[in-house]
């Protein structure tokens, strides 16, 4: 108990607290520098976003065809707004969405050691999470060079990281 209060204590030294708990701490210590965040290139996102596309294939397979032949509705409409063409786009962004907002990772990301961070460091908002895998994920999608910048950039962003000031790390497993 004794020892708490020395370290909530304002004005007590790391002396002091050395002297009653019996660990040595020297007194300039400082911790250790974080190591630098990694940062996902290119190919490593492209890795796991192909590993996305096969899960949410999967699913879209899964759910979608079997409740869609039950239904009676038409599988093979090529309208941008068909029943099935809607489906499938909401189980693609929502997949995204949610794993990324309660996750920070998608299956894709998980497997291959990735993760979507904010560059001040605190959890993702469904804001950020919205804008950057809905709307910039979009833009992105229509402008090819969305993700092609990843390449280029120092910090390894796509068009969408760089609206809301997030990035892909590497993480350890």
């Amino acid at each position: 108990m004794e020892t708490n209060n020395l370290i909530n204590e304002p004005g007590k030294d790391s002396a002091a607290f050395a002297e009653k708990s019996g660990i040595w701490i020297p007194e300039n210590s400082v911790p250790p520098p974080a190591a630098p965040l990694r940062y996902a290139g290119f190919w490593m996102r492209f890795w796991a976003y192909l590993l996305d596309l096969i899960v949410i294939g999967s699913v879209e397979r899964i759910l979608i065809n079997p409740l869609f032949r039950a239904l009676h509705l038409s599988l093979s409409e090529s309208k941008i707004f068909a029943p099935a063409a809607i489906a499938s786009a909401v189980i693609f962004y929502l997949y995204f969405v949610l794993m990324t907002k309660f996750f920070g990772q998608t299956l894709g990301k998980m497997v291959f050691g990735l993760k979507v961070i904010e560059r001040d460091k605190t959890n993702l908002s469904w804001n950020t999470v919205l804008f950057r895998e809905w709307i910039g994920r979009f833009i992105s999608i229509t402008l090819i060079i969305g993700y092609a910048i990843v390449a280029f950039l120092p910090k390894k962003q796509g068009l969408h990281d760089l609206f809301v000031d997030t990035t892909v790390i590497h993480v350890d497993k």
